[in-house]
């Protein structure tokens, strides 16, 4: 079954090269059926990859793709020796890789399901969009490079990927550049800042890519026949004081022991009669699958395990001797401790420019910019979680490096607790939704700083879809508002369309300036429950999930995540530092769920109950089935998807241990599940007493910043804390300054006037020199001369030439007078 790996890359990638050559001679209908069936058929590969491991008990493969005999080969190389003065023989190699695991598949079935009933949305969304087929060769481009990214098997296949949903979210969000009254370039200047934020933390990247090739001479994840996680070989799953689950320590959700032995011994039977996996040749297409009969890798070489495995042993053998192994760098050499943790600090600089954390999530907001199904796309399934998907791959390296989990849950407490704040002045709906994403995906990337690495991804997975309905609710909303105003302008004659607004026939209506009539502003709205029930109705299961409100399945993911928190801090957690940030992250998580439910609830009421606010908001109608159908599919995994991993159970906890190292099943706390519970009800219930009865928009103010004692956290919020003039003030304008000194006064004033004429005048002044004395007066006058010599001569000969016959016998006689004359002189001084 992993051997349809490759098609889950290719199928989407031939979507968008049909739809971009030959997308603008296809109808609408056609470009959309090609780009639907392209994501709906990667789907359905990652669910046969999904049940194959589960006909294999999760035993991961790797496959060589048929089209990639090798990638990166270069022979000459000969032998290499690592940091750790490990020889490899045989060149440098680094092929063209991709992993079949549980963890691979998680994210398969996340952006492949999500991404589909996005494609679905765009075919309403988009329609009459005159780059229509463009729209959608970019959707499928963008799925493409994010299965590269989490389908490779090393570092550097990982980086393709990430740099291609960079481009793509580039080309994305600047959609709309074209668009009139200054809009386009507020659009491009999104992608412009998007692109360049990224590109920061990719440095980041590239320095752990190549800090992790010196230590470990590869870049591979693991190798061939390489166990991930050898407790789940022995029946002892990942487990520590504090929670988790082993052979010892499984229950069922009534308490009872569950029968965990006899299951996981009857996986071993299993595993074993697969046989050992001798990895074939390098250059084969072969799927090989990592389930030997050995127990662990000790049967294994150093220059046969990748980098994690490597890493482990290395921790295992300084665990043993008590003295630090050192990686030599040449001049210097670092403890390998040491250098864990500067890889590690690196890969989270890389990820804090995907999954947008400080300091690097100023562009995520503004990624608005983009048509509603690239915010739903990039915000929910794709980009933002690669950051937090590349850091659970490296729970091997978090896990060892206590300084940097330490640093990695304050910046993500941090910034879930920021953007939670910002997200309750906003008055776009988009935006609200945008800084909410930032503080989720805080929530995650805290979880990664305390090892909780299956409580982050069980909330990336329920966050993609209930994000997603939000994402794709907030574009219905838009969209009936639109229509509403439209409605408006044509009965009353003074209101104002907006532009790329199409009615259920698909008829384009004029364009509009933006400043006249925002549709996005929750101000414009008011009412819409009556006027659009199914976006409220699944909108509302939506923000209950994203709230953390039982049963939904924000519910479960979430307080995985504050239990995990809550227990290493009051039990110790890894260590003192790790025990630190339990109880400096606690607090702010608990109170950034409550900031969460609150905006929420403030967003809610603002938009889809008490009276519209305008005329827009009257008239507004119902979206059609394409962009309906998507939500309620939405709005039902929102409310049950918390399922696959609720206490007793853990079956995701148990899914994810044969690809994550480390990672181990959350204990459930009811007491701290109330809590969490009772403060997000409180929080909307706040929300209804401050927005409620038509109290939330008034005279020009938000409710809270009509009240003297939230007044100025009020406008810090609307004002996004300034971080935006902030980075104006400390970057954008001086490198403006400079770029402008460089190109008006060093390029243009001084290199090219000054230097360029001072070049011009020494060059005129040398010439004149050649010209007029050297050529005019030395060179012509020499020439000059010898003419007016021959001339004179000339004129002094001709006087001879007189034509009479008696002077020519003359001057005969005298020539031979002379010659005559010449013969004897010798002979007169001879005395002869």
């Amino acid at each position: 079954m992993a051997q349809l790996v490759p098609l889950i890359i290719l199928i989407p990638a031939l979507g968008a090269f049909v739809n971009i050559f030959v997308g603008s001679r296809l109808k609408e209908e056609q470009s959309a059926l090609i780009g639907i069936f392209a994501s709906t058929f990667a789907f359905i590969i990652a669910l046969l990859l999904y049940f194959g491991l589960l006909s294999t008990n999760y035993q991961e493969a790797i496959v060589n793709p048929f089209f990639f005999d090798s990638w990166i080969r270069i022979p000459a190389v000969g032998m290499m020796e690592n940091g750790l003065g490990n020889a490899f023989v045989g060149g440098l190699e680094i092929p063209w890789q991709m992993r079949v695991d549980t963890l691979s598949v998680t994210m398969m079935l996340v952006i492949t399901g999500v991404g589909t009933l996005i494609h679905v949305y765009a075919r309403g969304y988009m329609h009459d969009d005159p780059r229509f087929s463009r729209f959608f060769a970019y959707l499928n481009m963008f799925l493409a490079f994010m299965l590269v990214l989490v389908t490779g098997n090393n570092l550097l296949m990982l980086f393709v990927g990430w740099e291609g949903v960079g481009l793509c979210s580039y080309l994305l969000i600047g959609f709309w550049f074209d668009k009139a009254h200054g809009e386009g370039w507020r659009n491009s200047n999104a992608a412009r800042k998007a692109f360049i934020a990224n590109r920061v933390g990719d440095l980041g990247l590239l320095m752990a890519m190549f800090l992790t090739f010196w230590t470990f001479g590869t870049l591979d994840f693991y190798k061939p026949g390489e166990i991930v996680n050898p407790d789940v070989q022995t029946g002892a799953a990942y487990s520590d004081s504090h929670g988790g689950y082993g052979e010892e320590d499984v229950h069922n959700e009534e308490g009872g022991a569950a029968e965990a032995g006899e299951e996981l011994s009857s996986q071993i039977v299993l595993m074993s009669t697969l046989g050992a996996a001798e990895p074939e040749g390098e250059g084969e297409n072969a799927a090989i699958a990592a389930a030997p009969a050995y127990e662990d890798n000790s049967h294994l070489t150093m220059n046969q395990m990748g980098i994690f495995g490597q890493a482990e042993r290395v921790l295992d053998e300084q665990e043993a001797s008590g003295e630090p192994l050192m990686v030599d760098f040449g001049p210097f050499e670092y403890s390998f401790g040491t250098v864990l943790v500067i890889i590690t600090l690196f890969m989270l600089l890389g990820a804090a420019g995907k999954s947008a954390q400080i300091p690097l999530f100023v562009w995520l907001p503004d990624a608005m910019a983009g048509p509603t199904p690239v915010s739903a796309l990039i915000h929910a399934a794709t980009m933002v979680t690669a950051g937090v998907y590349m850091m659970v791959r490296a729970n091997t390296f978090f896990h060892n490096a206590e300084l940097t989990s330490f640093i990695v849950a304050l910046v993500g407490a941090s910034t879930a607790l920021m953007a939670g704040f910002i997200a309750l002045g906003q008055w776009d709906i988009k935006k609200v939704l945008a800084y909410s994403t930032v503080s989720q995906l805080g929530f995650m990337v805290a979880a990664v700083g305390m090892h909780a690495y299956v409580p982050a991804m069980f909330h990336l997975v329920t966050h993609a879809f209930f994000k997603a309905l939000l994402f794709l609710g907030s574009g219905s909303v838009i969209h009936g508002v639109e229509h509403g105003e439209h409605h408006a302008h044509e009965h009353h004659g003074d209101g104002h369309d907006a532009e790329h607004m199409h009615d259920e026939m698909g008829e384009p209506h004029e364009e509009v300036n933006p400043e006249a009539f925002d549709p996005q502003d929750m101000r414009n709205m008011g009412g819409l429950a009556g006027k659009m029930p199914i976006t409220a109705i699944t909108y509302a299961f939506g923000a209950l999930a994203l709230a953390g409100i039982w049963p939904f399945a924000g519910f479960w993911s979430k307080d995985e995540i504050l239990a995990d928190t809550w227990v290493y801090a009051v039990g110790g957690g890894y260590g003192p530092l790790h025990a630190l940030s339990g109880w400096i992250v606690f607090p702010m998580l608990l109170v950034a769920a409550f900031l969460t439910a609150f905006y929420m609830g403030r967003q809610y009421w603002l938009v889809f109950m008490g009276l519209p606010r305008t005329e827009a908001a009257k008239q507004a109608p119902e979206s059609s089935l394409w962009m309906t159908i998507p939500l309620m599919v939405l709005a039902f995994f929102s409310l049950t998807l918390g399922a696959m991993n609720q206490p007793g159970t853990h079956r995701f906890a148990t899914w994810l241990e044969y690809s994550a190292r480390h990672a181990h099943a959350s204990q459930f706390l009811i007491i701290l599940a109330l809590i969490a519970t009772a403060l997000a009800i409180g929080a909307i219930v706040l929300a209804i007493r401050i927005y409620g009865d038509n109290k939330g928009y008034v005279d020009g103010q938000d409710a809270l910043e009509r009240d003297d004692r939230f007044a100025t956290a009020f406008r810090a919020s609307n004002a996004r804390l300034w971080w935006d003039e902030a980075y104006d003030a400390v970057f954008i304008q001086p490198f403006n300054r400079a770029g402008g000194f460089l190109a008006d006064r060093l390029d243009w004033k001084w290199l090219h006037d000054d230097f360029h004429d001072a070049l011009t005048n020494g060059f005129q002044r040398t010439g004149q020199i050649f010209a007029k004395p050297v050529d005019q007066g030395a060179i012509d006058g020499t020439v000059l001369g010898l003419g007016r010599l021959a001339q004179w001569s000339s004129n002094r000969l001709g006087r001879f030439q007189t034509g009479y016959v008696r002077v020519y016998a003359v001057v005969l006689l005298s020539g031979a007078l002379l010659v005559l004359i010449f013969l004897l002189i010798p002979l007169i001084g001879n005395g002869g």
